[in-house]
């Protein structure tokens, strides 16, 4: 922990908290002056604060946060129909509309993988572990499927069709800098574009997302 750094856990008897929302963890930085920071980690909502705040302030700003960052966690979760028009835009502008998807859905069994794809009826499932991640993530995943519509292979032909989407790289090693990270939890998938459709357990994922706000 940094040097003039506290952190607590507000009791979870506290008014207006959910009894089976995850712990909350409040953070008091001497060199944090105007920023207020709320973030997950590790099954829990961190909220970094100035260390001159008053614990009415603390309460105020916890709260807050929290309905800040709840938002924008809903805002970042596609449902099954936009997810699929999503793919529909996706696919005309990458792969030419040629990959067609019957249905494309979130599902919460899939623990070893983040997508997978069943060319012979044209599904297209995404790990609910992608929620609250970058668009830019979700779009390279759901890409990566919609390219096994095309190719069910890994060559170099299924590579090709994925060219066109400019932050391809970028998601693999985000992917795998996640993966990396969660691995010792047991909680994210292991790859993503692997075409499996056995069941897996699905334990409870909080992704990483940062939401700052200024001391008025």
């Amino acid at each position: 922990m940094e040097p003039g750094r506290a952190a607590r856990t507000p009791p979870s008897g506290r008014a207006g908290v959910d009894a089976a929302a995850p712990p909350v963890r409040v953070r008091r930085s001497a060199r944090r002056r105007r920023t207020v920071t709320a973030f997950h980690e590790d099954g829990a909502v961190v909220v970094c604060i100035p260390a001159r705040f008053s614990r009415a302030e603390e309460e105020v700003w916890v709260e807050r946060m929290l309905a800040r960052l709840t938002a924008r966690d809903r805002r970042r979760h596609l449902d099954d129909g936009e997810l699929a028009e999503r793919a529909r835009t996706l696919s005309a502008r990458h792969l030419d509309g040629r990959a067609v998807a019957t249905s494309v859905r979130w599902v919460g069994n899939q623990n070893s993988r983040w997508g997978s794809t069943t060319p012979s009826d044209g599904s297209i499932r995404l790990s609910s572990h992608l929620q609250g991640l970058p668009p830019w993530v979700v779009d390279y995943v759901l890409l990566h499927e919609l390219a096994h519509l095309l190719v069910p292979g890994h060559g170099d032909d299924f590579w090709a069709l994925l060219e066109g989407y400019p932050r391809t790289e970028r998601a693999r090693g985000f992917l795998e800098g996640w993966t990396a990270a969660e691995a010792r939890h047991g909680m994210a998938p292991s790859s993503s574009g692997r075409e499996h459709d056995e069941p897996d357990d699905d334990p409870d994922v909080d992704a990483h997302d940062v939401v700052d706000g200024g001391r008025g």
